[in-house]
């Protein structure tokens, strides 16, 4: 299944009518877990079957405001909970500690789940219709909405008030046509992506590109009344601007990860452990939170994830190899070079190769994703890309075709 989003224009009775179901599935989610507490204070067992029919006997009492949302949508609500009670259990039986599910405060819950059903894509595809809302205007639909079947739409309201809509659809693979390449492609902070043809993306760095305006509205939020107009006024701007970070980290990252998997068939990357790498070194040291922060706003694991379920729905091959060494060997010889970060070239005493430490890293990716031995490396530099050449898409008309390796 794939889920794609499209963004909503609702009027301002729909925006009133969705922040009022919004309110009651909260009302409704505290309202079942209550009840769940107070069964296990008693030593009674609850299931699922048993709150979702406690949720009909709430409209006929106690909560007739659960009429005006679609049924399906307050099922779903019962299913959330379960799945986060489930979820809590499952964390306890590995050996975490947990504590209890907490009552969602007033915005907490922004999420309403129409599932199978209650929903209606107009012929025109520029509107979506949903019961006891009405139809919304949206934009950002594709051929793939268009021609499968859709299973089910999430509303969801972000921090700056915008609403969209995920639709999730069956997924259907459609192959694209192959080109008997690969690549290896190692990932980076000084440059987001080199690859093993010769390629230099350079990172965008988004969220240092928004530092100082970022720490500035910290700032400025600390400094208001906590839950006052100018708290409120200073969250949303702040808001905003990491909701333009992120925008701006997926389009690149989407459009990057298309490259790869449009022009090659198999795409090998290092089986990075991303969280590790966050956490080691003394996070109080400045350029350890510098090189923590500039890992996290690269985003790798939501590079490899674009790339792994762009392939299989492409027919193409994501092959993930053991990162230990990828660096230090040598991708001619095989030799070990020693390196510390700061060296950025790779100097083979063995055998006077000489090119980019990151370009050497990803040749020695895609011979271990190839199950190659050797590979014939040549001293070549590298073709620089810069990440405003994907995001205008002028990458697309650029002549990237360099010399293929050959096997020795």
């Amino acid at each position: 299944m794939l889920t794609y989003k499209v963004q909503l224009y609702p009027n301002k009775q729909q925006q009133t009518t969705l922040v009022e179901q919004l309110d009651i599935c909260r009302k409704l989610y505290n309202r079942l877990l209550e009840e769940c507490k107070k069964a296990r204070e008693k030593g009674e067992k609850l299931t699922q079957i048993k709150t979702q029919s406690f949720i009909v006997w709430l409209k006929n009492t106690s909560m007739p405001e659960l009429k005006g949302v679609h049924s399906k949508v307050l099922q779903m609500v019962n299913y959330t909970l379960w799945t986060n009670i489930k979820s809590l259990a499952q964390l306890k039986k590995n050996g975490h500690k947990i504590g209890h599910l907490r009552f969602k405060g007033k915005g907490w819950y922004k999420t309403i789940n129409y599932n199978q059903s209650g929903f209606k894509i107009d012929e025109n595809k520029n509107k979506l219709t949903f019961s006891k809302i009405g139809t919304i205007n949206c934009r950002g639909f594709n051929n793939r909405i268009r021609t499968n079947k859709v299973k089910g739409i999430i509303l969801k309201r972000t921090q700056t008030g915008r609403w969209f809509a995920n639709i999730q659809i069956e997924n259907t693979p459609i192959a694209l046509p192959k080109t008997n390449k690969s690549v290896g492609i190692d990932v980076g902070i000084k440059a987001y992506v080199v690859d093993s043809d010769g390629r230099e993306i350079e990172n965008p760095k988004n969220i240092e590109r928004q530092l100082k305006k970022l720490k500035n509205k910290h700032k400025s939020l600390s400094r208001k009344k906590q839950g006052s107009k100018n708290w409120l006024k200073a969250k949303y701007q702040l808001a905003k601007l990491y909701t333009k970070a992120v925008d701006q980290r997926k389009d690149f990252l989407h459009k990057v990860s298309n490259f790869y998997v449009d022009n090659y068939d198999i795409i090998c990357v290092e089986n990075l452990n991303i969280k590790g790498l966050t956490q080691k070194g003394n996070k109080k040291h400045k350029r350890s939170r510098t090189l923590h922060r500039n890992i996290l706003d690269a985003s790798w694991g939501i590079f490899f994830n674009y790339l792994s379920y762009k392939a299989v729905n492409a027919d193409k091959e994501l092959v993930k190899v053991p990162p230990r060494g990828t660096t230090q060997e040598c991708s001619r010889c095989g030799e070990i070079v020693p390196k510390t970060l700061n060296d950025r070239t790779h100097s083979c005493p063995y055998c006077d190769l000489e090119i980019d430490r990151d370009y050497n890293a990803s040749i020695n990716i895609l011979k271990r994703g190839k199950g190659y031995a050797s590979l014939l490396v040549e001293n070549r530099p590298l073709i620089t890309i810069t990440a405003s050449a994907f995001v205008s898409g002028q990458v697309f008309s650029m002549n990237q075709e360099t010399p293929t390796f050959r096997k020795e």
